[in-house]
């Protein structure tokens, strides 16, 4: 068998299992980060968090599958380590830029639902102004007649 052939079949079982790894540990931990950013709405979060693992497995499969292609061939164990090891460093660079890019997309949606929680007081204002008569734009209180 050709060791291009050799790295294509350790490329892809790497790739793939890196894949389906990172996805289900997102998946596990991502819930209740989800959870938080949609305000404890568990069923929405569970299903955003499947449409992000569907996602997340079609666009890092499909970059796995495209970037196959060995620009050159295989000729030794030498060749097949460097060749493997360019391929699995993409791989990976790429997982881990969806990652950071999910995540900053989901804090700022957590950052702008905490915004407007902090935007609505709590309760109404109930009595907070100072009357008119009262406070230190008044006018002086009148003292007794003939003083």
């Amino acid at each position: 068998m050709d060791l291009t052939v050799v790295a294509y079949i350790v490329y892809l079982l790497i790739s793939v299992a890196l894949t389906v790894w990172v996805a289900r540990t997102l998946s596990r931990n991502g819930r209740i980060f989800l959870a938080d950013v949609l305000h404890g709405n568990e069923k929405l979060a569970d299903a955003v968090n499947h449409l992000l693992v569907v996602g997340f497995y079609l666009v890092n499969l499909g970059f796995v599958a495209l970037y196959l292609k060995a620009a050159d061939a295989v000729a030794d164990a030498r060749g097949l380590f460097e060749a493997l090891s360019v391929k699995i460093g993409v791989v990976l660079l790429v997982l881990g830029v969806m990652h950071l890019g999910n995540v900053y997309v989901l804090n700022k949606i957590r950052r702008r639902g905490i915004m407007e929680r902090e935007q609505v007081p709590p309760v109404p204002p109930q009595g907070w102004t100072v009357p008119a008569d009262k406070g230190p734009w008044a006018a002086p209180a009148a003292g007794p007649a003939g003083a």
